[in-house]
């Protein structure tokens, strides 16, 4: 269950931004989140009524962004009404980092704050609107670059979105392949 809780709490983190009304795409998830597109709607829905912490978690590929968002302090704020969008980076994701430097970005909780906020945008951000965009600004108060590449969105030139518009009672999470990190100030 905390697991599960841990998930969901980093894909709210991941992605807010504004409020107009997402696609509903969940068929076009591909296999790291398919698991949850069963109970996936847009937010507006009486169906989906799992939050974006417990949509993340039900989908079993968040386990490394769960424990982030709980060593964070994180999970209740991704559990608020929001809404929100959350680019939400899968355990595949995280292992990009090299072990030692994940280590040491989980045991300094205002570094890790500062990351998981730069991917979330406050709103609901379909990829419809994403994919027209330049850029945003995160809950983390940077801006992180989007551009469409051959009918994919990229972010920040490193990080694909694989899974776009899994709605979740308080926002929208779009799968990304690369924990995004904020540009040093």
């Amino acid at each position: 269950m905390l697991n599960r809780t841990l998930a969901a709490a980093t894909l709210i983190v991941l992605g807010a931004c504004s409020n107009k009304p997402k696609d509903d795409t969940a068929a076009k998830m591909d296999s790291t989140a398919t698991a949850a597109s069963p109970a996936m709607a847009t937010p507006s829905s009486p169906t989906a009524a799992k939050d974006i912490i417990e949509t993340a978690a039900a989908a079993g590929t968040f386990n490394t962004l769960a424990k982030a968002l709980t060593a964070a302090g994180l999970v209740e704020t991704l559990k608020g009404t929001g809404p929100y969008t959350v680019l939400a980076p899968t355990d595949e994701a995280f292992a990009k980092i090299p072990a030692k430097d994940l280590d040491a970005l989980m045991a300094n909780k205002e570094e890790l704050t500062k990351v998981l906020k730069y991917h979330v945008l406050t709103g609901n951000v379909p990829s419809s609107q994403v994919a027209t965009m330049t850029e945003a600004t995160t809950l983390e108060g940077g801006k992180i670059m989007i551009k469409s590449v051959d009918g994919k969105v990229v972010i920040n030139g490193t990080s694909t979105v694989t899974s776009p518009d899994i709605s979740a009672s308080n926002g929208t999470i779009h799968v990304v392949n690369t924990v995004l990190m904020p540009p040093k100030k």
